[in-house]
């Protein structure tokens, strides 16, 4: 048998060859953990469906986000759990809401943290959509201003970037206006620019008591079969000022979120969602997978297709991984 002169399997043969043309690489400053804070003191309750992540109360969040300090890992994005909600989801933009509070606090004790918030309403309306109702609607327009203010409340508290998830339209250009005229330019907007209607949110909403009490997403969050609107979707966010394109979520959407690298030259996020999260999780409790690998695996995944950066459950463990292998 006549073999070609060239042998791919030379430069397989050692561990050191293969790191030394390793393509793509991860580190812990890709990486973002999502972080549930809630009210109260000394708590933290474990979500059954997203094994090994808690709904932490701020003192108990101050103590997480050293530990992440340590494993290298320097970028949270924070969701609130509020004592209340309401038609409007005013704990949102509550100059002492939840959040606000934790980025008070978060800001004073651990200041090297880079901290993003979500910018949504789903999780302190009491009918869990992602904006205010008119009849059984969410009204796009009126939530636009709702959405600024959480914003401009959550950069007020020392957030260091704003990432609205909720997919009204306008909702980018609302924000930066906001922004500006306070003065806080210099804060960026992480976009949820490609959001898909997924079945892989289902963990989350369990975390954050977020499912809707009627109806679903799909009339404002997009149909998971399109990717030309997503490129459409992300051109208009690009265009109202946002600095940071996200794609949700990341594994299911490998094509798009390559699709939105090589459109766009603006940063590329990607969040590995709850859903995900919970499937490697489930499997290797099961002992049908390699946990460490997969992780690390299915990272690799998303930084291939052309992300920038990842947030995921996982980003603790990864950061942790990558620091015990240098």
């Amino acid at each position: 048998m006549v073999f070609p002169e060239y042998r791919p399997r030379r430069m397989r043969r050692n561990a050191t060859l293969r790191a030394m043309i390793r393509e793509t690489r991860l580190s812990a400053e890709q990486l973002v953990l999502p972080v549930f804070v809630q009210p109260g003191r000394g708590r933290r309750e474990a979500i059954a469906s997203m094994p090994g992540v808690c709904r932490l109360t701020v003192d108990e969040l101050v103590k997480e986000a050293r530990a992440c300090l340590q494993c290298g890992l320097r970028a949270l994005i924070l969701f609130g759990l509020p004592e209340k909600k309401d038609a409007l989801g005013s704990g949102a933009y509550a100059k002492n809401g939840i959040v606000q509070q934790a980025l008070r606090t978060l800001k004073d004790k651990v200041p090297e943290m880079l901290l993003i918030t979500d910018v949504c309403l789903c999780e302190y309306t009491d009918h869990g959509h992602c904006g205010c109702l008119h009849g059984r609607e969410v009204d796009n327009d009126a939530t636009l201003e709702l959405l600024a203010r959480t914003a401009l409340s959550h950069a007020e508290a020392g957030a260091d970037m704003v990432a609205p998830s909720d997919m009204m339209d306008g909702r980018v250009a609302e924000i930066r206006s906001t922004l500006d005229e306070a003065g806080l330019y210099q804060v960026p907007i992480m976009s949820y620019a490609v959001k898909y209607a997924s079945a892989f949110y289902g963990p989350f909403r369990d975390a954050a008591d977020s499912t809707p009490q009627f109806g679903d997403r799909r009339a404002y969050q997009m149909d998971p079969a399109n990717s030309r609107e997503a490129l459409r979707e992300a051109t208009l966010d690009v265009e109202e000022g946002a600095d940071i394109l996200m794609v949700k979520p990341a594994l299911s959407s490998l094509d798009i979120i390559r699709q939105v690298r090589d459109e766009f030259d603006l940063p590329v996020a990607a969040y590995q969602v709850s859903g995900e999260y919970a499937m490697i999780k489930a499997a290797a409790a099961n002992g049908w997978i390699d946990e460490a690998r997969v992780m690390a695996e299915s990272l690799l995944a998303i930084r291939r297709a052309g992300a920038d950066i990842i947030i995921s459950y996982f980003a603790k463990d990864m950061a942790r991984a990558l620091g015990e292998k240098a």
